[in-house]
Order: structure tokens, then C-alpha cells, then sequence
């Protein structure tokens, strides 16, 4: 059997709007779990420094649970397993026009529970980073607990935190693809769904991974961009337009290729 080609640049460059809105649903569930993530790393991450042994027994005990967990069973979990044992049951919430389902709902509150875990620990290792003196400093000036941990530990953890959260919300996107099992219409079920109907399954599944790779190549393009734009603004630099920006990130990324090339080079030379 031939690869259509016919049918795999219709549905590449000119998916229908079912597909569209698959694509939107994935960016949303993404977006919104990272924001939950983050939310509960910034709680999770300042209860595993604290002074207090039970809050910190507690962040690391849910630290050490959601990390142990498959996200797939988290979903199943979260979606069937708590109305199956009759806890509660995620129901469709609806605004005027707007209409949530229960299963979008649990698709964001499953994924961003577990990135939780993740960003707990990213958020952590960057509020360790910042030198104690510092915080000294800050007290010593008469700043409140919340002033501290607003202008002086997140304000300069935030260059380390930047980076890493940048590449749990890259994953986050193709994680994505695991709340199909609960019946979430994003691009993977819908593709799934046009090849089971067309039997083009190959040509679906090729579709849908450069789909992915869009998605998260353009994301780690933004992503270098803003680490740029972070770096600048906390060495007190001119402020770089975002073509600036861009361009330099493509200059430090070529960069760091010719110099894994001359390494790999001065290997096999060293090796001969």
C-alpha cells in the first residue's frame, strides 16, 4: 500500500476546522495545566523549605506521590476511577455560550497536579539559589516575609527557574496527547478518528507528529527569546527588541552547534 500524498498535504496544509479546534483544545489544556502547575510549585516549592517539619513532610510526601504516578492513570484516575468510587464526578460547566466539559476539565487538573510536582522542585532549586546574605540584607532594610519573596528571592530565581519551566511546558504539550484515553478531542483523538475512518493511518500519524513538532519548535524559539530578554533586563542592558532577540538566539544556537561539531571532530581526531 502507497503513501497518499495527495491526502497527506490536504491534511497538513489544509486541515479542516474539526482539526483546528483539536489543535486550540491541546494549546488551552497545555496553557492552563501549566499555569496550575506553576501555581502549586510556587506552594509546594516554599513548603519544601520550610521550617516547619509536618509542611515540609507534606510537600515532599506529595512531591514523591505525583512523580510516582503515570500521568495516564492519573487521568483515568481523576476522570473514572473517583466517580466509580463514588467521591465526586467531574460535571459540564457552562457560562452563557462557553461550555466546559468534564473531561477538559479533568484533562487541566490532572496534568497540572503532576506538573505541580515538577515546578515544585524547578521553583525550589531556584529559591536555593539565591544567596542567603541577600535575604539578610532584605530584613535588615525592614522588608515584610511577602516583599522578600516577591523582590528579592523570586525577582532573581526567576533566571533560574525560566529555563526548566520552559522545557516542562514543552513536554506538557506532547503530553497532551494522554487525555485522548478520557475522550478529550484534541489533534491526536482526532487524528486517530480520521484514520480509523480513511484507513490512511500512517499518513495521519505523520500529520500529527509535525503538528507536535510545530507546536514545540516554535515554543523553544519563544522560549530562548525570553531567556535573552530576562538575561538583558537583569544585567541592566538596553532592552532588545524581539527581532533582536530572536536573532541573537539563532546566533548563540549556531554557535553551540559549530562548537559540539569541533568537539566531536577533535574526538575522532584524538581517537586516530
Amino acid at each position: 500500500m502507497s503513501f497518499d500524498w495527495s491526502f497527506f498535504i490536504e491534511k497538513l496544509f489544509f486541515p479542516n476546522e474539526f482539526y483546528l479546534w483539536g489543535l486550540f483544545r491541546t494549546l488551552t489544556i497545555a496553557v492552563l495545566a501549566q499555569l496550575m502547575g506553576i501555581a502549586i510549585g510556587l506552594v509546594v516549592g516554599y513548603g519544601r523549605l520550610s521550617r516547619f517539619s509536618v509542611v515540609r513532610a507534606l510537600s515532599g510526601f506529595y512531591v514523591w506521590f505525583m512523580r510516582g504516578i503515570p500521568v495516564l492513570v492519573l487521568l483515568v484516575l481523576l476522570f473514572s476511577g473517583l466517580a466509580a468510587a463514588g467521591f465526586t464526578r467531574f460535571q459540564d460547566i457552562e457560562f452563557g455560550f462557553l461550555n466546559i466539559p468534564a473531561n477538559y476539565q479533568a484533562a487541566v487538573v490532572g496534568l497540572g497536579i503532576h506538573s505541580g510536582a515538577y515546578m515544585a522542585e524547578i521553583i525550589r532549586n531556584g529559591i536555593q539559589s539565591v544567596l542567603p546574605g541577600q535575604i539578610e540584607a532584605a530584613k535588615a532594610l525592614g522588608f515584610t516575609p511577602g516583599q522578600i519573596a516577591r523582590r528579592v528571592v523570586i525577582a532573581q530565581a526567576t533566571r533560574v527557574i525560566v529555563p526548566p519551566t520552559g522545557n516542562e511546558f514543552n513536554g506538557l504539550i506532547k503530553t497532551t496527547s494522554l487525555v485522548s484515553v478520557i475522550g478529550v478531542q484534541e489533534i491526536f483523538l482526532i487524528s486517530q478518528s480520521v484514520a480509523s475512518t480513511t484507513f490512511k493511518v500512517f499518513e495521519m500519524m505523520i500529520v500529527v507528529s509535525i503538528s507536535y513538532i510545530v507546536l514545540t519548535g516554535l515554543w523553544t524559539v519563544i522560549q530562548g527569546v525570553l531567556e535573552i530578554k530576562i538575561r538583558a533586563f537583569q544585567s541592566d542592558t538596553p532592552a532588545f527588541t524581539w527581532r533582536a532577540s530572536i536573532k541573537q538566539y539563532l546566533h548563540h544556537t549556531t554557535n553551540d552547534r559549530l562548537l559540539t561539531q569541533e568537539g566531536r571532530q577533535s574526538t575522532e581526531l584524538g581517537r586516530r
